[in-house]
């Protein structure tokens, strides 16, 4: 639930817009913003600031829309939440849940998360205002919400369903574990429930992913990958790195941050498109330009393109040019002056801020390259640990954020997550179905698909067993609505 760094590993999407959950936001998704305008009317919804703290009587303008539709008096209320990043009116009239919505005469709604989009609590993103920003408040934002709304709209008697993917998706599942009086049914798609600091395991699935087409294609990306780390302590060899990987900016290592942070950029390029790997993501992407493991495999097996390292350059230039990209930004101090402005008009903004702050306060997911069992080198965990002091201050250091990891499993029960009518829909591709719940009666499992792909819409190419989860959830749903 990818940007170029701290925001790289860790990440996602109002339903699975953001990219990996990371420091780093989807090159796709980021262009994606920039060119889309998506229609809807905007509605707004009063909320507090503080719902902990009876004294502090502060209040915000929360942003929601609404599709009855296909809605039936008496019929169930879908609550599609909110993640990092803007909400995104499309998916009002897109995605397998709208099509549900249809079979069983819902009233769909999406909820845009605090501090995200234009629901701006606080006049600006310093780290004093983003203590507001936290998984407790945004779900009493949606119990505020819904309890609320329901009364307004006639829907007391109506049974709530929440649903959301990644982020999102976690979110969903607490929300009908911590208020079950107000939620009736949750689908939580490709949620990382469990929060860990170090998710060397992110990577270790990337590499599995790559394998599944050829034994060969994650040796080469090692080769490349480790033939740069090589090649890093020249700087006679800067000039040709910018060349290759048309940088930005000349490069400059002038700390192991800088050569971690382009070493993490150009590893983001394999990650996205593994963890996004044939989504039907085509409302949001019109043009087709959904780069697929295949496709860059194919490039790293190209002998004639050169060595492997040159091919590697031919991966970044491939999605540069994918999505008009004039250069890749990978300096960290770049990164930095972005993501330390606090302005609501800041570059960072767009969710980049926001998630850097939840993930070095909450959740971790930091995606390093300390397993031996992945072919990329040079972005440790010390490197993403630094990341939180170097944006929020020598407070978030990594003790006060191993508790705080400690703290969100013991609040919400990590994998052991409890309470009935939850349903976690996972991909094996997707590198997040580690920190989610695979087995048992409340997991579906799906075999050879990728992040969030359930919610998309259908197409004729979607492979067999990722038919049958949307057939599967929508007969989990229906039983549940109709008792």
């Amino acid at each position: 639930m990818r940007m170029t760094s701290l925001v790289l590993s860790i990440l996602l999407i109002i339903s699975c817009e953001w990219g990996a959950l990371s420091f780093h936001k989807s090159r796709y998704l980021r262009i994606l913003r920039q060119k889309h305008h998506f229609q809807g009317t905007e509605q707004w919804f009063v909320q507090r600031l503080d719902h902990f703290n009876a004294a502090d009587q502060r209040v915000w303008k929360q942003r929601f829309y609404i599709n009855d539709t296909f809605y039936q008096p008496g019929g169930p209320v879908f609550l599609m939440i909110g993640g990092e990043g803007t909400a995104n009116p499309a998916w009002m009239d897109h995605g397998s849940w709208i099509n549900f919505a249809e079979k069983l005469g819902a009233m769909c709604l999406l909820i845009e998360h605090r501090f995200y989009g234009k629901s701006q609590p606080t006049t600006d993103l310093s780290t004093s205002n983003l203590q507001y920003l936290r998984s407790d408040q945004a779900l009493a934002d949606l119990a505020h919400f819904r309890a609320v709304v329901d009364v307004k709209m006639n829907l007391t008697h109506n049974k709530w369903v929440a649903f959301g993917g990644s982020y999102p998706g976690s979110l969903a599942a607490w929300f009908r574990l911590k208020y079950p009086h107000l939620v009736y049914a949750a689908v939580a798609s490709s949620a990382p429930v469990q929060t860990v600091i170090n998710f060397s395991e992110y990577l270790e699935v990337v590499n599995y992913s790559l394998e599944s087409y050829s034994t060969s294609c994650p040796l080469l990306v090692k080769d490349a990958s480790d033939t740069l780390v090589e090649l890093l302590p020249n700087t006679n060899t800067y000039s040709q790195i910018t060349l290759d990987f048309q940088l930005c900016e000349p490069l400059e290592i002038k700390s192991k941050m800088d050569s971690a942070y382009l070493l993490e950029t150009l590893a983001g390029n394999f990650m996205d498109v593994v963890q996004y790997n044939k989504d039907n993501r085509v409302f949001e992407d019109p043009k087709g330009t959904n780069i697929t493991v295949e496709v860059v495999c194919t490039i790293m097996e190209n002998s004639s393109l050169g060595i492997p390292y040159k091919r590697y350059a031919k991966v970044s230039q491939l999605l540069l040019d994918t999505y008009e990209e004039k250069c890749l930004d990978a300096s960290y101090s770049k990164f930095l002056s972005d993501m330390l402005n606090t302005s609501w008009s800041a570059p960072a903004a767009d969710g980049s801020r926001q998630w850097a702050y939840q993930s070095c306060t909450e959740f971790g997911y930091y995606q390093s390259t300390e397993s031996l069992r992945q072919p990329f080198s040079g972005f440790p965990l010390s490197y993403k640990l630094q990341q939180c002091i170097d944006l929020f201050g020598p407070l978030f250091n990594p003790v006060v954020l191993a508790d705080a990891v400690q703290h969100t499993n013991e609040n919400y029960g990590g994998h052991n997550i409890k309470g009935n009518r939850i349903m976690f829909p996972n991909g094996s591709n997707d590198p997040w179905h580690i920190l989610g719940v695979t087995k048992g009666h409340k997991a579906i499992y799906i075999q050879g698909t990728a992040h969030c792909a359930d919610m998309y819409p259908e197409q004729q190419s979607d492979v067999p067993q990722l038919r049958e989860a949307r057939e599967e959830i929508f007969q989990r749903l229906k039983s549940w609505v109709k008792q």
